[in-house]
């Protein structure tokens, strides 16, 4: 059995420098578990934050079950990211720095059947950065129109 992808942060790879990634596991409630299993996620406008109780998720939208009840909860609720220890206290020393913030990337289902975030510690990126990024995309679509073409 392999990793199952729920969703992506395809804004996160455009808007930020992916400097490292980190997998945590995330503290569902109830039906939640049963709506991402649906496919019912959305990473857009989601950040991490580290707080003095833990690490926490926010923004990050799961839909509420169809077949669930009165057990259903907040679609953008606050949860909690389950993190080392170890991890928790390299992140900090990193966030602390001017200008990293952390970003969930992509939810799945690992292996086991755990419903996994992978975070990002990223760095914001400028808009000469995200025109670079598009020169270079453009520039090899190019190339392989070309060679498309040439084999033809």
């Amino acid at each position: 059995m392999e990793a199952k992808l729920i969703a992506t942060n395809k804004v996160a790879q455009r808007d930020y420098h992916i400097i490292e990634t980190y997998e945590a596991g995330v503290g569902l409630k109830g039906t939640e578990v049963k709506s991402l299993r649906e496919g019912n996620a959305n990473l857009r406008d989601s950040f991490a934050r580290i707080e003095p109780e833990g690490i926490f998720l926010y923004n990050m939208h799961i839909s509420p079950y169809i077949f669930g009840n009165i057990a259903n909860v907040e679609p953008k609720r606050k949860r909690a990211l389950l993190l080392h220890k170890s991890q928790v206290r390299k992140l900090l020393g990193k966030i602390s720095q001017r200008g990293f913030t952390l970003v969930p990337l992509k939810i799945y289902f690992n292996e086991r059947g755990k419903a996994k975030i992978e975070l990002g510690l990223v760095k914001g990126k400028r808009l000469y950065d995200k025109r670079q990024a598009i020169k270079k995309r453009e520039a090899k679509r190019e190339v392989q129109r070309a060679l498309r073409h040439k084999n033809k």
